[in-house]
């Protein structure tokens, strides 16, 4: 029989498909609505101690490309389909006390699922280091099993906080470090994607003591201008700043991250974010080496927490390890990284003359230095 469970960081979850931090989970009604509907385990709406006001008028809106034509668009319009997701939204605007006693009830009526509690302080001084650390506390005497740290938010208000963290790996190591400190539950780091080598921070990351990283967050985009108004279709009174772009457009891009992070660290824990919707999508995350996958835009339009995206994604898997049954295949951990070693420098790609081909340079020619064989992951790290 085909077995969904999975062990994540010592957690076990019944799935291994979790919503993400997002919309979706900002609030505890939704998030008892999603473990109903089946999720494995939900990452709550980010939590954090700075005051929090989001910006006038909608947080996201969805691109969609009209069918058989070349158009992209946020308006809305018949014969669409559906190629991103945009917003600018900051962490949970609800303040810490709103969230104690919540979580807990949440935990204590769902025992059996996961609860993972995203959590947000600033950086670069003692002060932020210790809401970093007081933030963890209030998680875990909530019951959560896990925290998230976001290092990955691209549009928040406070220049030492977000994706900014995230860019710097000194950060990631400190601020990991000291949640570590004070962590009983496993730590997960989120990641951004708008980094030049993803594999820097997360090293600093597991330097500092990470369990996970999750990868990866939406990328800094910005809306289109509309060509008719000249005017951008998401903005305040004219105005715009960039936001993250999502949902299946970033698919193949966070894929190309996650498979960086897997390849550097295979013996590490990762949880696959970026542009899932079905099991098919998810599966690519599992055989570069993920434990759990996260969802996001397609749950959104989904009544919101994805009943029918999560029965999808539990079906889609329970087809493919009965369909795989030959191969002694009964579970995630039978299959996962299955890929990983696929993936390999461009210079080792074939060419139509393999022997006479030097990666890009001449052989023996002066004044030009010998290519380096690629280091193996230990050396790297």
């Amino acid at each position: 029989m085909a077995d969904l469970s999975t062990v994540f960081t010592g957690i076990r979850f019944d799935n291994p498909f979790l919503l993400a931090s997002a919309p979706p989970t900002e609030s505890d009604a939704n998030i008892m609505r999603a473990f109903d509907a089946g999720w494995g385990g939900v990452v709550c709406k980010t939590i954090g101690l700075h005051p929090v006001t989001n910006v006038k008028g909608p947080k996201t809106k969805f691109l969609r490309a009209d069918n058989g034509q070349t158009r992209l668009s946020m308006n809305r319009r018949p014969d669409t389909t559906l190629m991103a997701s945009w917003n600018w939204e900051l962490i949970s605007d609800k303040p810490l006390d709103w969230w104690i006693g919540k979580l807990a009830k949440i935990k204590k009526a769902y025992p059996n699922k996961v609860l993972v509690a995203s959590i947000m302080a600033g950086s670069g001084n003692d002060k932020e280091l210790h809401n970093w650390q007081l933030l963890t506390k209030a998680m875990q005497d909530e019951g959560c099993d896990a925290v998230e740290l976001n290092f990955s938010c691209p549009h928040m208000d406070r220049v030492d906080m977000g994706s900014n963290v995230g860019k710097d790996k000194v950060l990631c190591s400190v601020v990991t470090q000291a949640v570590k400190e004070v962590a009983r539950i496993p730590v997960w780091v989120k990641l951004t994607p708008a980094t030049a080598n993803i594999v820097v921070e997360a090293e600093a990351c597991f330097r500092g003591g990470a369990d996970a990283v999750s990868s990866t967050n939406t990328f800094p985009s910005l809306p289109l201008i509309d060509p008719e108004t000249l005017e951008f279709e998401m903005n305040v009174e004219g105005q715009v700043s960039p936001g993250g772009l999502g949902g299946p457009a970033i698919l193949p891009l966070s894929l190309a991250k996650m498979a960086q992070l897997t390849k550097a660290f295979p013996d590490k824990e990762f949880s696959g974010i970026g542009g899932i919707s079905t099991f098919d999508h998810a599966l690519s995350y599992f055989l570069l080496g993920c434990g759990t996958a996260q969802v996001c835009t397609a749950a959104m339009l989904d009544h919101a927490v994805g009943p029918n995206v999560i029965r999808e994604l539990l079906a889609g898997m329970t087809a493919f390890l009965e369909k795989n049954a030959s191969r002694g295949w009964k579970s995630l951990a039978d299959f996962r990284g299955l890929r990983r070693e696929r993936i390999v420098p461009h210079s080792q790609i074939k060419r139509p003359d393999q022997a006479g081909y030097h990666g890009g340079y001449e052989e023996e020619h002066e004044g030009y230095a010998k290519p380096e064989a690629p280091l193996a992951s230990t050396e790297r790290r």
